[in-house]
Formats: C-alpha cells, structure tokens, sequence
C-alpha cells in the first residue's frame, strides 16, 4: 500500500520533530483508505508523556527508566487516543498510523518500536540529526508482527504533482 501525504503535513511534522528535539515527538496520522492508498489528511501532534517519567512509567512501564527515556521512547496518552480516534470517526475519517521522531537515529523501527506496533498501521518515522529533520520514511508492520516492511511514501504537491519516495529508499525530506 502506499501512503500519500501533502508537503503541508511533512513540513508540520518536522516541525513538530525539530521542536520537540533531544527528545522524540509522536503523533496521529487521519485520512481516508482505499485499496491500494492510505491518504492522509491531517495530523495530529500529541505530547509525548515520557516527559512526565512518573506518570508514563505508571502507564506504560519501562525495563530500565534510567536508560529509556523520552529521548528514545515515546507514549501517547489512551485518553489523547481515544479522543483523536472519536474526532475522526465523528469526521469519517480513519486513523491510518503514527508518526514518531528518532533524535540523532536513522528513520527506521527499533525493536521497541516493533513490539508496541499493529498491523496494518503506517509508521512514520523522522530521523532528526542534531536538531533538523531529515530523512522520513514510512514502516508497516508485518502480519506475523516479525518484521517492519517499507511502506512507499507519496508527497502530494498540489493538485496534479506529487513526488514519490519509493519503499525502503532514504531520502532527504527536510525542509529548506
């Protein structure tokens, strides 16, 4: 499947990722599905509650909080969930994924980003080098949950242009 995302949305979310910087960001992909496309529409910025340690290990427990921290994890408050999910239904839109930052990492899934993923879900993943954002790429993961696999990424320009990222391809798609 590919995903298609405006030029809009990338930019709001290397911004999002460049602001949130040591740390990761994390957010909600919407849109609608067909049968080959999943199109995002809008995103959605959340906070990422491991800058709260207390209140995201009472939620999500971490092996070794002195290591993992929000530099390399994230967690999405379930009432923020919810609440985006209920807003999307409500619009008749879908959540297609999740975006998420890897400060000072490539932009691919770490195991950790394995074991907490679903199916079917596109995973959007920005590497951010010392404070820019700079390669995104998009994940999905496999039906056996064993492995990611490069989803085909598609940057909408405007109406009738599009430049594609084909899967498994780095690519620069920073802001200039």
């Amino acid at each position: 499947m590919t995903v298609k995302l405006h030029t809009g949305n990338l930019e709001a979310i290397h911004r999002h990722a460049e602001a949130e910087y040591p740390a990761e960001c994390c957010g909600i992909l919407l849109g609608e599905t067909s049968s080959e496309t999943k199109r995002v529409t809008e995103v959605v910025p959340l906070a990422n509650l491991r800058h709260d340690p207390d209140r995201g290990q009472a939620l999500l427990p971490l092996d070794d909080p002195g290591r993992e921290t929000e530099r390399n994890r994230f967690l999405i408050d379930p009432r923020e969930q919810l609440r985006a999910e209920k807003d999307a239904r409500a619009r008749r839109l879908t959540v297609l994924g999740y975006y998420h930052s890897h400060p000072d990492h490539p932009a691919r899934p770490s195991e950790y980003d394995r074991e907490h993923a679903w199916p079917w879900y596109s995973y959007l993943i920005v590497s951010v080098e010392a404070g820019r954002a700079r390669n995104t790429r998009s994940w999905v993961l496999a039906d056996d949950r064993s492995s990611f696999e490069p989803e085909a990424l598609e940057l909408e320009e405007g109406p009738g242009a599009a430049e594609t990222v084909a899967a498994g391809q780095a690519k620069n798609l920073s802001r200039t």
